[in-house]
């Protein structure tokens, strides 16, 4: 390999390496709006508890990733086993379902009460869509006060989906970032077999330099502007393109001093 080879070869790592960063940099921000649209969605809906789970690996099992309400630390990574419970009957149908007393319904999956202790008497679960595809499922359980709980209706059936809509475009993002995360994670990991003392070598150094932490300090300050509004976000894009038209501009003005 020739040195522009090797150094070709280092930019193109460089320019990897800084996306998966800034990608894992937006997972906790991300997991924070998820759970911010649980508590804004969950008291529109005058639920107790509300939840999200997204698909977990190929088989069809689901796994909490961000919840509200009295068990909420205690679901958060718990798995429903493919095709379980009221979840995995939404998530395979991709059909909403309205369930007026769990004890009562055969379908219901009792695993996640036993493990968290709470008991779970009425559910509504509607699926999370990213591009016509399921990719998880928004539940809300039990209502606000004591019981027997009113069960939900139709009309706040309709008005889960709505709430599904802007929560599914977040998990997409977060399910991205999560996989960015756990491909480094592997990467790192490797058995020490394998000769990757340099690569991890190589890859503190870049991480430990000041351009690289200006870099996921921007990212996120790109995000959380573009969190605040459809007006913030064209601001912020005119803002972007602007600077980059100014770098490109300059570029070109110092290729044709030489």
């Amino acid at each position: 390999m020739t040195a522009h080879d090797k150094f070709s070869l280092e930019e193109k790592l460089r320019s990897v390496i800084e996306t998966v960063d800034v990608a894992n940099a937006l997972i906790e921000p991300l997991t924070r709006s998820i759970e911010n649209l649980l508590y804004i969605s969950a008291g529109q809906m005058n639920s107790e508890e509300a939840s999200v789970l997204i698909r977990d690996g190929s088989h069809g099992d689901l796994r909490f990733i961000s919840a509200i309400g009295k068990v909420a630390h205690q679901l958060i990574d718990i798995t429903v086993p493919a095709g379980k419970g009221v979840a995995g009957f939404v998530f395979s149908s991709g059909q909403p379902m309205v369930i007026a007393d769990a004890g009562e319904e055969d379908s219901f999956y009792a695993e996640v009460d036993k493990q968290t202790g709470y008991s779970t008497q009425t559910l509504l679960a509607t699926p999370l869509r990213h591009k016509g595809e399921v990719i998880g499922v928004l539940e809300y359980v039990n209502r606000i006060g004591d019981p027997p709980y009113e069960s939900f209706t139709a009309d706040e059936m309709d008005e889960a989906a709505v709430f599904a809509e802007a929560i599914s475009s977040l998990v997409n993002a977060y399910e991205s970032a999560k996989l960015f995360h756990d491909f480094t994670d592997q990467m790192l990991t490797a058995d020490e077999t394998t000769d990757f003392a340099d690569v991890r070598k190589w890859l503190d150094e870049l991480r430990s330099t000041s351009e690289h932490k200006e870099i996921l300090d921007l990212a996120i300050l790109v995000r959380e502007l573009a969190s605040r509004g459809e007006e913030e976000r064209k601001m912020c894009r005119k803002v972007l393109e602007s600077i980059l038209e100014f770098a490109d501009g300059k570029a070109n003005t110092n290729y044709l001093s030489y």
